[in-house]
């Protein structure tokens, strides 16, 4: 048995927990206290299943969302999850920096420091990669979901595997 920490999962809610496609879906306004709302029609797309398989990865997981706190209140009681704690991230700004970077890279790696972690989002790209490669000396899965679909079991299933391999 080992004394290593958990690893942690940052994990998004728009594209990722709440996808974004589909034909049908009602257009909400891009206005946050709108789109953080009970009263979001899109909420009915996430997956309550999710829930059990994301608390049983081994993974402490975070929120690392612009929802911020906001995720607590809605979308965790959706999963039947607990409170969790919620990533120090900059203010929105766009998803892409001047960097070439998302917004959250940056901070995810300084949050986890050193410790190894799983970002699930529907915006990673090749630049995220090359930085947590450069930047981030533990073990790092950059799981990108298709923001129509979102996360689904069968990407959690993959998240386990991994986990598992950093146990041995």
């Amino acid at each position: 048995m080992t004394d290593a920490p958990r690893p942690l999962l940052f994990l998004d809610v728009d594209g990722t927990l709440l996808p974004f496609g589909g034909p049908g879906m009602p257009v909400v306004p891009d206005a946050p206290e709108l789109w953080t709302a009970s009263s979001n029609p899109h909420l009915a797309r996430v997956d309550r299943g999710l829930g059990p398989l994301l608390a049983g990865l081994g993974c402490d997981l975070v929120w690392a969302t612009a929802w911020m706190d906001d995720a607590n209140e809605v979308i965790a009681p959706l999963l039947d999850l607990p409170r969790l704690p919620v990533a120090d991230l900059p203010a929105y700004a766009g998803d892409i920096g001047h960097d070439r970077l998302k917004w959250k890279t940056k901070a995810l790696v300084r949050i986890a420091d050193g410790r190894p972690f799983v970002w699930v989002d529907d915006v990673i790209g090749q630049a995220d990669r090359w930085f947590v490669e450069a930047e981030h000396p533990g073990a790092a899965l950059l799981h990108k979901v298709d923001s129509d679909v979102g996360v689904t079991a069968d990407d959690l299933v993959g998240i386990a595997e991994w986990v598992r391999e950093l146990e041995r």
